[in-house]
C-alpha cells in the first residue's frame, strides 16, 4: 500500500477515493509519450453530483472542471481528468500490468474506499448486494473476497453473471456492508441501499 502525505502526495481521503474509484469505474492512464499518469473520472451525466464531488476532492490536481460529453448513442457522460503527475504514476504502477488494470494483492480497504467502490460498481437485488467485478480475474476476485472478510467481516460469494463472475455479498453480510458505507453514500446513490 502506498502511504505518506508529503508535498505532491495524496491525503488519506484522496487516497481512499482514488483506490475506490480504481476498484470501480476510475481509470489511470498515460497519454502518448508522457512519463506520468493522469486520473480520469467519467460517469453518466445523471451522476453529475458524484463527479462534482470527486472533482472537489481532486481540484488541486485538475486544470479544467468537469464537462458534459456526448458518447455513443444517446449517452451523455460527465467527466474530468487530472494533470499527468508522479503521484498518479505511483498508483498506475501499482494497479496496472501490461496496460491492463489489475487488483493489487496487497490492497487494503477502508470505509470510504468501500463506499466509493460501491457507488461506482455496486448494485442491490432483493436482499443481496453485488460488486460488479466481472473484469477482474478469478484470482483477483478471490483477493477482493479475502480483503472484504479480513477488513470488515463481510462474506461474499462468486456469482455467475452470464459468462463472467461478480461478487455477491451474502444476505447476512448485506446489513454489515450497508452500515459501513451508509455515512459516505451521496444522495444520488441512496437508491442502491435497501433502507
Amino acid at each position: 500500500m502506498l502511504l505518506g502525505n508529503t508535498v505532491g502526495s495524496l491525503s488519506a481521503l484522496q487516497r481512499a477515493i482514488l483506490i475506490g474509484s480504481l476498484l470501480g469505474d476510475g481509470t489511470l492512464r498515460k497519454q502518448g509519450t508522457r512519463t506520468n499518469a493522469l486520473f480520469e473520472v467519467n460517469h453518466a451525466f445523471a451522476f453529475k453530483e458524484y463527479v462534482d464531488w470527486k472533482y472537489e476532492q481532486f481540484r488541486a490536481f485538475v486544470r479544467t472542471p468537469p464537462k458534459a460529453r456526448k458518447g455513443r448513442g444517446t449517452r451523455v457522460a460527465y467527466r474530468f481528468t487530472t494533470r499527468s503527475l508522479p503521484v498518479f504514476t505511483q498508483y498506475h504502477e501499482w494497479f496496472y500490468r501490461d496496460g491492463r488494470k489489475c487488483i493489487p494483492a496487497d490492497l487494503t480497504l477502508d470505509p470510504m474506499t468501500l463506499a466509493v467502490w460501491f457507488m461506482d460498481d455496486g448494485t442491490k437485488s432483493r436482499s443481496a448486494m453485488y460488486l460488479n467485478t466481472q473484469q477482474c480475474s478469478m484470482c483477483e476476485q478471490r483477493n477482493l473476497q479475502r480483503a472484504l472478510l479480513e477488513h470488515f467481516g463481510i462474506k461474499s460469494a462468486l456469482n455467475r453473471d452470464r459468462t463472467y463472475h461478480r461478487l455477491r455479498i451474502t444476505t447476512e453480510s448485506t446489513t454489515v456492508l450497508e452500515n459501513i458505507i451508509r455515512p459516505y453514500i451521496l444522495p444520488c446513490f441512496q437508491y442502491k441501499l435497501h433502507s
